[in-house]
């Protein structure tokens, strides 16, 4: 088990739908763990639901990058849109993170942006892969700390055989539905005996479970036997320093 693992989401949410299980996991089993939050403001109204999320998971209080959301400017009024954002100094800001916190593991979003493709989603993801490998380079962004180079860099993902359930329901309100090839996936964790308290993190985004068409909003109203086939598998892909050609690995306690 790593001793420590970082998390680095686009939106709150991201954090528990994608991630939440290992979380959980990994912060039973005695590692430190944090989530870095590249979008809404610390003053937002997402910001105490994310705090009572991470409160679930157990992973500390929030590290908000304080960008705007790709479709909502009022994520963080006044500041640039991550999307928007100068790309080295967003990696700068994430790199000082990774530099203070030391995570052996640094979990992500996949160049898909997940499911459907969001923008925020594959900006986190480019900046998550530069800053994972710029942490540990002390010519890079020496102002942000000393180096540390964590040992890998796993993009959180769904396979084309992980997604039965979830295309029909995202399909439903019109989202598009994008998935890897099996072939990957290094990382599959059943992580069904921290399902509860996955769900428990999901839901402190009270304002997206209560939505139409949010996924914790789809999920809060599915069967609790069809909710929990969803959300007790998570895939990852390990991109740093990256897998032996046809490996498997598991990032599992």
């Amino acid at each position: 088990m790593p001793r420590a693992l970082l998390g680095v989401f686009a939106h709150p949410d991201d954090e528990a739908l994608l991630a939440g299980g290992i979380l959980a996991q990994h912060t039973a089993g005695g590692a430190r763990t944090g989530v870095v939050t590249a979008t809404w403001a610390a003053d937002s109204r997402r910001a105490p639901e994310l705090a009572d999320a991470l409160t679930v998971l157990g992973t500390g209080t929030p590290r908000m990058l304080g960008h705007a959301d790709a479709r909502n400017p009022e994520s963080a009024p006044g500041r640039a849109r991550l999307v928007d954002a100068p790309l080295d100094e967003a990696v700068g800001r994430l790199v000082a993170h990774i530099r203070e916190f030391q995570p052996d593991v640094v979990v992500g979003h996949d160049a898909l942006g997940q499911l459907t493709g969001h923008p925020d989603h594959k900006r986190t993801h480019q900046i998550t892969l530069l800053a994972v490998n710029a942490a540990g380079l002390p010519h890079l962004y020496p102002e942000a700390g000393e180096p540390w180079q964590p040992a890998a860099f796993y993009a959180a993902t769904h396979p084309t055989s992980g997604v039965g359930r979830l295309s029909p329901l995202l399909q439903s309100v019109g989202k598009t539905v994008l998935a890897v090839p099996d072939s990957h996936v290094t990382a599959t964790v059943d992580v069904t005996p921290w399902a509860a308290v996955k769900w428990r993190a999901i839901c402190a985004h009270r304002g997206e479970v209560t939505a139409q068409r949010p996924l914790p909003g789809l999920l809060a109203r599915l069967p609790q036997a069809a909710r929990n086939d969803i959300i007790r598998t998570e895939y990852y892909t390990r991109l740093t320093p990256g897998p032996a050609h046809g490996a498997t690995d598991r990032l599992t306690a």
